[in-house]
């Protein structure tokens, strides 16, 4: 699949075209349907976790709602719903959302996709791809049995986005050799429930000095931040959007 420029996959230019620019112009004729379909299909790579799991909170079986997903994609662009988005009425997630709910809504479309038995797949998965998503819903769904499904979909949509930035990083991390370090400092990104080991404890284990520990981590950090941010830059238009958009994970990460 090829890629576009402003995003993880390509050139981290804040002025390029992002996949949600390029969406938004193609419903307007500015750029050809099959550029839409490419950009909409790499965002979705992200989401298709997110809205899987809010399918699933609707009560729907593990299959079923595999089934519901996919054919959402496939109604999105049969239907050229995204000729209809307007990014001043809000966030690509938001129009995502708000789709989907009309998809499930229309009965006429949620048998349509259900016959397809998946047959039409507007994304291939991976058994492992599809074992995530549904393991994002069971932990959310059991840790959130008070909240409503948009607010589960808020925090699959987070835990989607932070896995994708660590997946860049890790990326990065292989390309250069340094995979085992990789492995070993991610704790400093996400934390856990036991306390992080020293810097002096982990410095011995890899060979390095405390302050060579120290400095590398501090990398990692920036490193993470900056593929948060090329993340989040897919889907909107300005780095003061970027930095709202940012603000808005962060809180639903730290929410009780």
């Amino acid at each position: 699949m090829k890629t576009l420029p402003g995003t993880a996959h390509g050139q981290s230019d804040p002025f390029a075209p992002t996949h949600w620019s390029v969406i938004i112009s193609a419903g307007k004729s500015q750029v050809s349907p099959e550029a839409a379909k490419e950009a909409l299909a790499q965002l979705c790579e992200t989401y298709w976790a997110p809205l899987y799991t809010f399918v699933r909170s609707r009560g729907y079986s593990l299959h079923d709602a595999q089934d519901l997903t996919q054919g959402f994609f496939a109604y999105l662009i049969e239907n050229k719903i995204y000729a209809r988005a307007d990014r001043r009425k809000g966030r690509f997630r938001s129009f995502l959302l708000a789709s989907l709910k009309n998809f499930l809504a229309d009965a006429r479309d949620r048998e349509q996709a259900l016959k397809r038995g998946g047959g039409q797949e507007f994304l291939p998965l991976s058994e492992e791809q599809i074992g995530e998503a549904e393991s994002l819903f069971q932990t959310h769904a059991s840790s959130d049995e008070s909240r409503n499904e948009d607010s589960l979909f808020e925090r699959s949509w987070a835990a989607a986005l932070v896995t994708a930035g660590l997946e860049h990083v890790s990326a990065s991390y292989r390309r250069e050799g340094k995979e085992r370090l990789f492995e070993e400092l991610k704790i400093y990104l996400t934390g856990g429930v036991d306390p992080l080991p020293p810097y002096a404890e982990l410095a011995t284990r890899l060979g390095l000095l405390a302050s060579s520990l120290r400095s590398h981590v501090t990398r990692l950090r920036a490193h993470y931040r900056e593929a948060l941010r090329v993340e989040v830059r897919r889907t909107v238009e300005t780095e003061a959007e970027v930095d709202a958009e940012l603000r808005e994970l962060l809180r639903v990460l730290t929410s009780d």
